[in-house]
């Protein structure tokens, strides 16, 4: 098997029959029939489920994978990429917002550059001022807490050599996040510009990108909890330094400091901080516990595809 291609279903139904037929002549084109595609249905709402088993009747190249509910893009992704043989895999998404066509530029890019991998990178962030402005910021606060350079401009669609495929499936935490991982695995890896299209709205709001935030963040770095520990000594420090200005007014100018606005407000500070500081120890703990019970990353209630007739080659 020379090339692999994985996509996502959810909400799909409306792109899933163009996106099967670019990306068929595609892989054609590239490697002949020696191809498979891997469609992972993550708990899709609508009838894309029931369009890709169709596909599967018609095209031995075609693998469904079901997954028992929706577990999440970024978990469906690594349970599309584990299910791939090929000695290439392309990822990408299925909504058509990301060419198909790609395959055949990132080919041609990874044989001139000897890379193992090459993405899909915006010159520019689709959607509207909200959803840029959130994005930088989700980018921006996890490289200064990660000490990762990330860029907001690449896009799920890339072509993967199989040494790359198998070091990422290395990674074996419950907590995904593919950024992070496409990064910390290595390897030499190429961009190339490209132009995204908008074909539907979103499925990331503001409440799932604050998660994915707090997610990304704890799974990669453990600078909130040092820097927690900075926070107490520079407040200490401050507490310290005012006990000794209260005592030195006390004993040679006689004065009390009297101001039951600035303790109570003093108080709710620290309280606060105190508070939020044991919730994000709490996250942290809740990261432990998670990995600790070594549930499964996604569960396959089946895989659908047709059976290829075998020959008398194959029978040898």
């Amino acid at each position: 098997m020379k090339l692999s291609v994985v996509a996502t279903l959810y909400q799909s139904s409306a792109h899933i029959i163009e996106f099967y037929q670019r990306v068929s002549d595609a892989a054609e084109r590239l490697v002949g029939g020696e191809y498979e595609i891997i469609l992972v249905n993550d708990g899709s709402p609508d009838d894309s489920f029931e369009l890709a088993v169709q596909i599967t009747e018609n095209d031995d190249h075609v693998v469904v994978v079901d997954l028992s509910r929706n577990f999440g893009h970024h978990k469906a992704m690594m349970t599309g990429l584990s299910y791939a043989k090929g000695e290439h895999v392309f990822l990408i998404d299925s909504d058509l917002e990301e060419d198909p066509e790609w395959l055949i530029i990132f080919a041609e890019q990874m044989t001139n550059d000897s890379c193992d991998v090459v993405y899909g990178m915006q010159n520019a962030r689709r959607g509207g001022h909200f959803e840029i402005w959130s994005g930088k910021v989700f980018y921006l606060l996890f490289n200064a807490l990660t000490g990762m350079r990330l860029n907001e401009g690449a896009v799920t669609a890339r072509l993967m050599t199989r040494r790359y495929v198998n070091a990422l499936l290395l990674h074996d935490e419950r907590e995904v996040f593919m950024s992070g991982l496409w990064q910390i695995t290595g390897f030499e890896q190429r961009s190339r510009s490209i132009k995204k299209l908008s074909t539907s709205k979103t499925t990331y709001t503001l409440r799932k990108k604050m998660i994915l935030l707090v997610d990304a963040i704890t799974s990669f770095s453990n600078a909130p909890l040092v820097y927690i520990f900075y926070v107490g000594v520079f407040l200490s420090l401050c507490a310290f330094s005012y006990i000794a200005y209260l005592i030195f007014l006390k004993v040679f100018f006689s004065q009390t400091i009297a101001g039951w606005t600035s303790l109570m407000a003093s108080i709710w500070l620290l309280g606060g901080m105190m508070i939020s500081f044991i919730g994000l120890v709490g996250i942290y703990l809740s990261k432990v516990f998670s990995e600790v019970k070594r549930r499964p990353l996604s569960i396959v209630k089946e895989v659908y595809q047709k059976r290829k007739h075998k020959t008398s080659n194959d029978v040898a």
